[in-house]
């Protein structure tokens, strides 16, 4: 029993005990019990039963106690855990008398023979800009992984989860799956842009109205043929008969079938509508003038519409005109890339007319079998995707948005974010302005309940509650500003590496206030567009509602005038206030007119360019020479006796001398005569004498010209498609 219990003790025993290294209590622990059972039997102790066991050829050379430590057992410890194999060869070499040879140390201080340490080149680590980052587009889903989203953004799973902990989450492992809204925080919390990628299954997947956009060139009838279809006279109200706005509706058909139309403007201002309207339709309805045939808005519908991967069916409008062929347009059409069914295609092709109301029956059912090959169905349940077509600033209301639901079911109470703008839903109206409680896809409506004015374009995302919609809008607005910071930044340097080479310009800051957002997006670019080498166009503010006192006080600030499109006419006070501190208020309704007030006001602006211009050419008659009676009063001089056969000859200008078409001199004149009289200026046709500044090397025949500095103002240039520019 005592054996047992000393190999059970020695087994516990840690292998560095064997050493000195460590302790160990529960060694120590089962020695003294093995010495108070000793104790117990007479004439019997724990060092002669060591000595008489198996390890007592150990402890032949080695004493039981030395300096109070307990050797004996140590040497036990260090047979008990050597292996077999060691103990094994040690007894073969003990019983031929070899001996283990052991390296002598060489010295205290001797020095090691170091072998030379590898030279690796060196490699700099690439630090990733902002550039970079804000350049890239990371693709986030509901359910993505921690890992799959460092993989996207190119960081690390530790900075990452820092993120998720400083927003407020917390997660199990790095393969616990997050939502889509903590995804696209974190992502743009390390400077990344990001895209959401919905699902587009669901439990109930129903047939749903197509989308169509009706695009086309400005005043080829695309809002009259919407009245048409819907009868309404829209195009009527219109200030200039042009429309200006992004307007979505529902039409229903004879047929029951029932399709949401979206009216794009044409004017060539309003390129990003159009645009906006081509990445939301299913089906892109091309009008072109029988009249009038293709024109430049035609051609960039066509490249909107194949930017977006969307068909096209083409409407020839104003068919009951006599000067209409269908067949040149038809011609055009295919002769930009457009497929047509008469010439073997898949793009169908229907002659209409909006104001006799003919073909529209048609033009239904081009549209209506269109959507039955796209097969469009969308899913119901679930959180809703919108797109905002439209936004505006109501006095009452407070800001609205139109939107087209693609997926899913909007209902009134859920908090959406919208942008960098937030809110919850108080209200939603439908295009005639009845409240409905839900909005399902592909129908247009109006939401209230915004705290701000969201941009056109921006995508609706519904959130779970109002702290994760605060969350993620606050860090939009943040990459917002990150983003806008650093593109000025990279402005500022790109104009000072370019400041030695760009002369001058005069600075025109602008105030624009429209009635939506879209309209003032469509301005805005209208006018920097108007940019020249001469004036730079600076929008210093832009905003949605009527002129106010704020913007009377920024413009005087800054000494801008303000830009106030399709919106009331500002109050008398307001009025009053900006012509006492020298502010213009421009009001306009039509993009045309607009234009080109802004374009005079640029020619008026601008320093223009000094050119050198003949006014006037004179032909050398005669010569006379007057010979100097002193030195005092000068040598001899020769006279010109010329008369003005062009323009009229000014003694302040400079003088250039011909003959045979070769400039001989130039250079000032110093005496002009008529009649034996000092004259300033010699008109066209009359007879004068010239004398020129060191030059009398005159010959009958030459041509004198002479030359002025004239100030060449820009000028502004508007094409018939609309489009403006200004020439210098």
């Amino acid at each position: 029993g005592l054996n047992a219990s000393l190999i059970r003790a020695l087994a516990s025993a840690p292998v560095g005990l064997s050493a000195g290294l460590n302790s160990s209590s529960t060694f120590d622990l089962a020695v003294k019990s093995l010495s108070a059972s000793f104790k117990c039997l007479p004439g019997l102790s724990f060092s002669l039963f060591l000595r008489g066991s198996r390890y007592h050829k150990i402890l032949k050379n080695e004493p039981l106690i030395r300096n109070g430590i307990d050797c004996g057992t140590l040497a036990v410890l260090r047979y008990f855990h050597a292996s077999p194999e060691l103990l094994a060869r040690k007894g073969i070499e003990e019983e031929l008398g070899l001996k283990v040879s052991k390296k002598k140390p060489k010295g205290k201080y001797s020095k090691r023979e170091r072998s030379p340490p590898v030279v690796a080149p060196y490699v700099p680590k690439l630090k990733r800009t902002n550039k970079s980052l804000q350049e890239r587009t990371v693709e986030i889903f509901d359910g993505m992984t921690l890992v799959e989203l460092a993989k996207r953004t190119g960081e690390g799973i530790g900075v990452l989860q820092d993120i998720l902990i400083n927003v407020g989450e917390s997660i199990d492992s790095e393969f616990h799956p997050l939502s889509i809204d903590i995804a696209e925080l974190i992502a743009m919390e390390v400077g990344a842009s990001v895209k959401r990628i919905h699902v587009s299954e669901g439990k109930e997947i129903l047939p749903r109205p197509p989308v169509v956009t009706v695009m086309g060139h400005v005043d080829h009838g695309k809002t009259s043929l919407l009245d048409s279809l819907r009868q309404t006279s829209v195009a009527a109200n219109e200030a200039g008969g042009i429309t200006q706005h992004l307007g979505a509706f529902v039409v229903s058909m004879q047929s029951g079938a029932s399709i949401t139309f979206l009216d794009t403007p044409g004017h060539a201002a309003f390129s990003a509508m159009r645009a906006r309207g081509a990445a939301v339709t299913d089906i892109v309805v091309l009008v072109v003038a029988a009249d009038d045939g293709v024109m430049p808005q035609t051609l960039e519908a066509i490249s909107h519409a194949k930017a977006a991967n969307v068909p096209i069916v083409v409407a020839v409008n104003k068919c009951d005109k006599p000067a209409a062929n269908s067949e040149r347009v038809k011609l055009q059409l295919a002769s930009e890339g457009l497929l047509l069914e008469d010439m073997g295609g898949d793009i169908q092709v229907v002659e209409v007319s909006a104001l006799k109301k003919t073909g529209l029956d048609n033009l239904e059912e081009a549209l209506l079998l269109q959507a039955e090959v796209m097969n469009l169905k969308a899913r119901v349940d679930g959180p809703a995707q919108a797109y905002v077509v439209e936004a505006r600033l109501h006095k009452g209301r407070g800001p609205l948005a139109t939107a087209i639901v693609k997926a899913g079911t909007l209902v009134c109470g859920q908090h959406v974010v919208v942008g960098s703008e937030w809110g919850r839903i108080r209200a939603i109206r439908d295009v005639v302005g009845n409240l409905a409680e839900r909005a399902t896809p592909a129908m247009p409506v109006e939401i209230e309940g915004l705290k701000g004015l969201p941009m056109a374009g921006d995508d609706i995302i519904v959130v779970q509650s109002e702290e994760r919609a605060r969350m993620l809008s606050a860090g939009r607005k943040k990459k917002f500003e990150r983003d806008r910071l650093l593109k000025i930044s990279n402005g500022r340097a790109e104009e000072l590496e370019q400041s030695e080479e760009v002369p001058q310009r005069a600075e025109m800051p602008i105030i624009v206030k429209a009635d939506v957002q879209g309209t003032v997006q469509a301005v805005t670019d209208a006018l920097r567009s108007l940019n020249s080498p001469q004036v730079f166009v600076n929008v210093v503010h832009v905003g949605v509602g009527p002129v106010c006192q704020s913007d009377v006080d920024l413009a005087q600030a800054c000494g801008a005038c303000i830009v106030g499109f399709n919106v009331k006419s500002p109050a008398s006070s307001i009025t009053m206030a900006a012509t006492q501190a020298g502010i213009k208020i421009l009001m306009h309704r039509v993009i045309y007119h607009l234009l080109e007030d802004i374009g005079n006001m640029i020619v008026e602006k601008a320093p223009g360019t000094f050119e050198t211009q003949v006014a006037g050419e004179a032909e050398v008659l005669n010569i006379f020479e007057i010979k100097g009676k002193s030195k005092a009063k000068g040598g001899d001089v020769k006279i010109a006796g010329c008369r003005v056969i062009d323009g009229c000859v000014s003694k302040t200008a400079t003088m250039r001398l011909l003959r045979s078409g070769e400039v001989v001199f130039e250079g000032p004149c110093a005496s002009l005569k008529q009649e034996k009289h000092d004259v300033e200026k010699v008109g066209k046709g009359n007879e004068c004498g010239l004398v020129l500044c060191n030059c009398d090397a005159f010959q009958i025949g030459d041509v004198i010209q002479c030359l002025e500095q004239v100030v060449r103002k820009p000028k502004f240039i508007s094409s018939e498609s609309g489009a403006v520019r200004i020439e210098c």
